[in-house]
Parts: structure tokens; C-alpha cells; sequence
């Protein structure tokens, strides 16, 4: 196997591969790509048993081949080359000279017989997707995937085909819901929602963040997704399970609705969040005439709080909550106010954009 390729096109094709590889395994051929040579290019793959990509990549091909590499020494080592082109050649025993400029690198590689098979997803029905509404979804639900590795049924975002060419993504970690609807034409061929794990998710995030204009393509099968847009291939396997039934979380309407400007409570959230107690982030949210009041109190450092002009003629009330899961909603939402729908001290608050609940955030209260 030798080639020679532009150096920021082998980079590409390894920084796609850096959250994918496993570093820490028992195989440690999970931590390597696999870099084919044929004759039209070079395709970079890159699997851990749950996720997998293949980088197709333009390059002038002496004699085609395969070699497993590091894909984090390799990727350093082609972050640092003097020149704009590196060639690669295998040698005896699957060692691999790196060269570019005056820098030369011999490294040791494995056979490619070795490197695990990617299952094979032409049975997945694939619809065209804009990379920026799916991109959109990701990003205002992904905050809210649940990290508790025995909850594996909430460590991903369910996606569910509604009516009329919509799409819904859902993700909660029991404490907040994260909700958004939007238009994605197209026959998925599902029969019920299926649950993209959080890794994959995360990975197809970077992926489209590259190009967000770019055309692309959603499937899937059985047990997978498939993604694909022009060069690249992803797959992944998805969560078996069945997601709860979050519509019973989402309250009709609350009681005390209000509308505050987005970037005054996120400010206001973040300064008063700095005396809360433990480590919690836990403030209280206090509503009275035409004021919304942010406070905290930790018994080691003080108190502290913050009012917001609002237009609200009700009952007072007093409820707690997680100051950062207001905040990561806040931070995604696009709209210059935002609807906070209250209810009493133990039921959960609900965000949304005034007037429209295609996305929707619901965060439960705490005792504070």
C-alpha cells in the first residue's frame, strides 16, 4: 500500500475518527482506524462495536492495500507535518512510513484482517434530511440525556415520526424533559419511535456541524441508523428498549404562565446560581406582582438574589429549582422571551417559545 494525500484531508478523516476509537479496551484494535488504499481514493473507517464511520477521501494511489493505525498518534503526527501533502507507504510486518517535508515516522500498524466488520445497512430505507433542522434537534435535546449508565433506556434521545412530514425527538434524565417537533419529510418506515444512543448522537452532531447546509440522508433498520451525506458514511446501533411514556411529564397548561426576556433570566440564573448551596445550583423562583424573583441562601457563604420586571397579576409563589436546568434550556433557545408556566411548589415548571410549544422543556421542582 502507498499513497500520497493533502494533509488536511487525512486530518479530516482522523478527527472525525477521535470519539469514536477506544482508548481505553480490551481490544485494542478499537483504538486504531482502518486506512484502505483502492484506486480512486482512501477511505478512513473508524468502529467500536456500537459506532462506525467511513471517511472516503480523494488521494493519488501508487499500489492499493490496507493497514489498521493509532488513530490518536497518527492524527498528532499529521496535526504537526512541515508540508501541505503526506505520503504513506506499508513496509514488511504492517509497519507504516508517514512522510511530509523533511519529517519522517515509521509506525507500527496491524493487519487489516484483524480490524472488526461494520454491519452491512442496505435494508434501511433512506430520506433525504436538512442538516440544519436535524442539527437544531440535537442540539435542544441533547442537554437533557440522561448519564446514569443503569438507566440505559433514558442514555439516548428517542425519535419519533408524527403526522404530516413532522419528527419528534425527546430526551429526559428524570429530572427535565427536553421536547422539539419539526417538519422532516419522508417515510422513516417505522412502526414506532426508536432511541439513538447519546454517543452516536453526539458523533452525528459533529458530523453535521461540519456542513450544516449539506445535503444528507437518515435510515434505519432493525437495530440501527444510517447516515449518510456526500464521502461519508455512519452507522450505529440503537438503544433495545421502550422509552416511557413522557406525555404523561408534559403538564396541559401551567397555572401562572409569565413572559421574561431569555437573556435577563439566563444572566440573572447564572449570577444568583453562584451561592447556591452544595454544589446543587438549587434556587427559588418567586413570582409576586409584576416580579419575578430569583434568590439563593447558603448557610457557609450568604444570600443572594435578583428581580425581574415581568407583567404578572396573581398569587404569590415560591417554587425551587435547578438553576443549570433552567439555564441549559435557556441557552438553546432562539426566541428574545420565553413563556415559564408555573404551577405550585411541587409541580414542574414548562419553557417554551411564547405561543408555540414545538419545542418545549419541562423541569421538575426541587425542596430547597
Amino acid at each position: 500500500m502507498e499513497f500520497r494525500i493533502a494533509a488536511d484531508e487525512l486530518k479530516k478523516a482522523l478527527y472525525r475518527a477521535q470519539g469514536i476509537v477506544e482508548r481505553k479496551t480490551t481490544m485494542p484494535i478499537l483504538a486504531n482506524v482502518l486506512v484502505t488504499a483502492h484506486k480512486t481514493g482512501v477511505t478512513v473507517t473508524a468502529f467500536d462495536l456500537e459506532i462506525g464511520i467511513v471517511s472516503e477521501h480523494p488521494a493519488e494511489v501508487v499500489k492499493p492495500g490496507a493497514v489498521t493505525l493509532s488513530a490518536k498518534y497518527v492524527f498528532d503526527i499529521v496535526q504537526n507535518l512541515p508540508d501541505a501533502h503526506v505520503t504513506l507507504k506499508k513496509l514488511a510486518n504492517n509497519y507504516v512510513e508517514i512522510s511530509s517535508g523533511s519529517a519522517h515516522f515509521k509506525i507500527v500498524g496491524t493487519a487489516p484482517e484483524e480490524y472488526p466488520k461494520l454491519p452491512r445497512e442496505e435494508s434501511a430505507p433512506l430520506v433525504q434530511v436538512t442538516g440544519n433542522t436535524l442539527l437544531e434537534m440535537i442540539k435542544k435535546t441533547q442537554f437533557a440525556i440522561s448519564t446514569d449508565e443503569t438507566r440505559y433506556i433514558l442514555n439516548g434521545v428517542y425519535f419519533e415520526p408524527q403526522q404530516s412530514g413532522k419528527v419528534r425527538m425527546v430526551a429526559t434524565d428524570g429530572h427535565r424533559l427536553s421536547l422539539i417537533e419539526r417538519e422532516l419529510p419522508g417515510d422513516f418506515k417505522l412502526k414506532s419511535g426508536v432511541i439513538i444512543p447519546r454517543k452516536g448522537l453526539l458523533e452525528l452532531k459533529r458530523l453535521l456541524d461540519e456542513a450544516p447546509d449539506a445535503e444528507c440522508q437518515l435510515g434505519f433498520a432493525e437495530n440501527s441508523a444510517l447516515f449518510k451525506k456526500t464521502g461519508l458514511t455512519m452507522v450505529m446501533r440503537l438503544i433495545d428498549g421502550q422509552f416511557p411514556e413522557y406525555q404523561r411529564v408534559i403538564p396541559k397548561e401551567g397555572e401562572k404562565a409569565v413572559l421574561v426576556p431569555k437573556t435577563r433570566l439566563l444572566e440573572g440564573l447564572k449570577r444568583i446560581a453562584l451561592l447556591s448551596a452544595d454544589k446543587s445550583y438549587a434556587v427559588r423562583i418567586g413570582l409576586a406582582e409584576n416580579q419575578l424573583l430569583i434568590t439563593a441562601n447558603n448557610p457557609d457563604l450568604g444570600e443572594a438574589k435578583d428581580a425581574l420586571e415581568i407583567a404578572y397579576r396573581g398569587n404569590a409563589i415560591t417554587i425551587g429549582f435547578n438553576a443549570r436546568y433552567l439555564i441549559d434550556v435557556l441557552m438553546v433557545t432562539d426566541t428574545d422571551e420565553v413563556a415559564f408556566e408555573l404551577g405550585d411548589e411541587h409541580s414542574p415548571g414548562v419553557l417554551h417559545a411564547p405561543g408555540d410549544r414545538s419545542f418545549t422543556a419541562v423541569v421538575m421542582p426541587m425542596r430547597v
